[in-house]
């Protein structure tokens, strides 16, 4: 077990996939570092391997309302608030890591696709510690931000699929609204 260990993801929509990848990372550091990618529009960048991720309809949440269902999540689950800290981690720019998450810690990485492969050789070109929590082909992956953002907008029913915290803060916060809006408007074009 490592001291500290970052894991990243967009969490755009937190599901029950994800929870099994922090409470993977958790597994093996004592204290993890959660970083949210595309924290907002000036520290994202598009990339070929990632088509789509950057599109501001696949980020329809902000910072802060991830920060916020994050948190309340791992603490529901039994993190206790020394365990882990959530900060913002601008994946598609490297040289800004150093203000964000600890470089001497390992980071921590799901593989199903080449973008999983293109964070690997990043992170190991920067001369980062890294540990494959698991690889696996894309049919293998299972929940997706997207997929669950289309359930909502077409009335699905998509509460089962993330922990019941993230489910209940969406609501409060007008977000399962504000995905069905911006999905419809997209599906008018």
């Amino acid at each position: 077990m490592v001291e500290t260990g970052v894991i990243h993801g967009r969490f755009q929509v937190l599901h029950n996939d994800h929870m099994k990848y922090l409470m993977a990372g958790k597994s093996c550091c004592q204290n993890l570092v959660v970083g949210i990618t595309n924290p907002d529009p000036t520290l994202t960048r598009d990339d070929k391997t990632a088509q789509g991720r950057s599109n501001p309809s696949a980020n329809p949440m902000s910072y802060y309302e991830r920060y916020i269902i994050i948190k309340t999540t791992l603490l529901e689950y039994g993190f206790g608030i020394q365990e882990f800290s959530v900060v913002p981690l601008p994946i598609n720019l490297p040289d800004l890591y150093k203000y964000y998450v600890p470089l001497d810690a390992t980071f921590f990485l799901t593989i199903y696709d080449e973008w999983g492969e293109k964070k690997l050789s990043m992170f190991e070109s920067m001369n980062l510690k890294t540990k494959i929590l698991w690889r696996r082909p894309l049919s293998k992956k299972g929940l997706s931000g997207t997929r669950i953002r289309q359930y909502i907008a077409s009335g699905q029913p998509w509460e089962h699929l993330v922990p019941h915290t993230s489910a209940r803060i969406m609501k409060q916060m007008g977000i399962v609204e504000r995905i069905k809006r911006l999905m419809y408007r997209l599906s008018d074009k």
